[in-house]
């Protein structure tokens, strides 16, 4: 039986949806080549990156460490506490203008060259694919053949292979959230002892299997926004990768004096990943992997003809003109992310070893007394270092008759740790004159830094209080 031939490619329909609305599976071809090397050489240096960021210590602890369970979050040495989380704005827009950018510059060379789906699949399970099933022309073949003992047997030594790195890959990225000692310890002990990590294994696992086994380039197209809104992004001086049709039109065989230098071998068509002809224009699947340049120059020496048929460059270039680097989008977007970058510096320049924070005990906002107006409050003190520091907090810019309860000595917090703590300040009814604002300043016993929160003192109006102690005496008067 014969594998069916799928009709070839155009910019009406997608690829990989046939007539009947069924998915028709791609078969890519593989590739060698100048850009072909420079992506596995890349994506072996991110590969290596990820995997290896759990087993690196830096300050004690893995270089990226997400400790949900503690609310700390250790990046790179930096020990940012739940309180600073507000920072992620800063990481989420930043990582949008950048991609925003390099889009505007580049066209889609994140896709292609580091994208973690792009990278895992092309390089890790289309590898173990053609190592197990063979070439394209073999494992459509395979595809289309009766199920027989050697069949069976590649299709559940592949699927197996699938299942196991896609099962690493899972516990390591949950290593980033609870450490490998932990995840360690969950796979040696049974699944009943921690059934939520054993959960998210089980689903996590099954989704990178899901994924990269059948759904693979259906991901890019149908459910990642980045190559609808890539459109709106790029514009005619954006690089991208395209085919010269000044060149290379009309096609036709080698030989005629009129044919230009594409000889229609579909070369450029066999290797595309999601099944499209770049001949057709910029298309919404192409993720920029760059397969197609070196099928075709491939093609090109072979036949002794100049490289660049394929290649990376702007429309407008193709078009004869020349690239406009500097243009208004690259501008807004580059002097945005500029600024971003300046704020986050100093956002991050503001991370302290330890968060202070001060709030009100829930109830009466304050309580008077015969003698006193007192508040009371609760200081959450977090300590984020990795060793057990002692702090001193002191009450400022209140006035001289405020006194103060609790918290007076110099407090301990053990390393990674927090406390609360009551705090109470009373206000002699004499010398009160009215609710105030009053700072909590908390510094280190070494002195090398200070934290401080404006905290107000409540109380009734004086004029208030000064009747109720008026009547407060006529009462008294009036029994004697």
């Amino acid at each position: 039986m014969s594998p069916p031939v799928a009709p070839p490619p155009n910019r009406d329909s997608v690829t990989t949806i046939a007539a009947d609305g069924s998915r028709r599976l791609l078969y890519p071809a593989d590739t060698h080549g100048r850009f072909t090397r420079a992506r596995q050489w890349s994506a072996a240096g991110l590969i290596v990156f990820y995997l290896s960021l759990p087993w690196i210590k830096v300050n004690g602890y893995p270089a990226v460490f997400l400790d949900i369970t503690e609310r700390r979050f250790h990046l790179f040495g930096l020990t940012l506490a739940a309180q600073d989380l507000w920072l992620m704005f800063f990481l989420i827009t930043g990582v949008g203008f950048s991609l925003f950018f390099i889009t505007a510059l580049l066209g889609r060379i994140w896709c292609g060259w580091a994208c973690p789906h792009t990278v895992f699949l092309d390089h890790v399970y289309r590898r173990i694919e053609r190592w197990i099933d063979g070439d394209a022309v073999s494992r459509r073949a395979l595809a289309a053949a009766p199920l027989t003992a050697g069949k069976f047997f590649k299709r559940a030594l592949k699927h197996t292979l699938y299942v196991l790195v896609s099962a690493v890959i899972t516990h390591l990225f949950l290593a980033y959230f609870v450490s490998l000692p932990a995840v360690w310890a969950m796979v040696s002990a049974a699944p009943v002892e921690h059934w939520s990590a054993f959960g998210f294994v089980a689903v996590y696992t099954g989704g990178l299997y899901f994924n990269f086994a059948w759904f693979r380039e259906q991901l890019c197209i149908v459910i990642c926004p980045y190559g609808r809104i890539q459109s709106a992004l790029i514009d005619d001086n954006s690089l991208v990768i395209g085919y010269d049709a000044k060149r290379g039109e009309p096609r036709g065989k080698v030989g005629p004096p009129n044919a230009g230098a594409c000889v229609a071998c579909n070369r450029c068509v066999q290797v595309c990943p999601t099944g499209i002809d770049i001949r057709q224009g910029l298309q919404m699947e192409c993720i920029g992997c760059t397969a197609c340049i070196d099928a075709c120059d491939d093609v090109m020496d072979r036949l002794h003809r100049p490289r660049g048929l394929i290649r990376y460059d702007s429309q407008t270039a193709f078009a004869g003109k020349t690239t406009r680097w500097l243009r208004p989008r690259t501008i807004l977007y580059g002097v945005l992310l500029a600024v971003g970058a300046t704020v986050a510096t100093w956002a991050l320049s503001t991370v302290r070893p330890a968060n202070l924070g001060v709030t009100r005990i829930t109830g009466a906002p304050y309580i008077v007394s015969a003698d006193f107006v007192r508040n009371q409050f609760l200081v959450r003190l977090v300590n984020k270092r990795n060793e057990p520091a002692r702090f001193v907090l002191r009450v400022g810019d209140a006035p001289a008759a405020l006194r103060q309860t609790g918290l007076t000595s110099t407090i301990e917090v053990a390393a990674l740790a927090e406390i609360v703590q009551p705090l109470v300040l009373q206000m002699p009814r004499a010398a009160y004159t009215g609710p105030f604002h009053f700072e909590m300043r908390v510094r280190d016993e070494a002195g090398t830094f200070h934290l401080e929160r404006t905290a107000e003192f409540l109380g009734p109006e004086a004029r208030l209080l000064r009747e109720d102690e008026e009547d407060e005496k006529r009462e008294h008067e009036s029994k004697k």
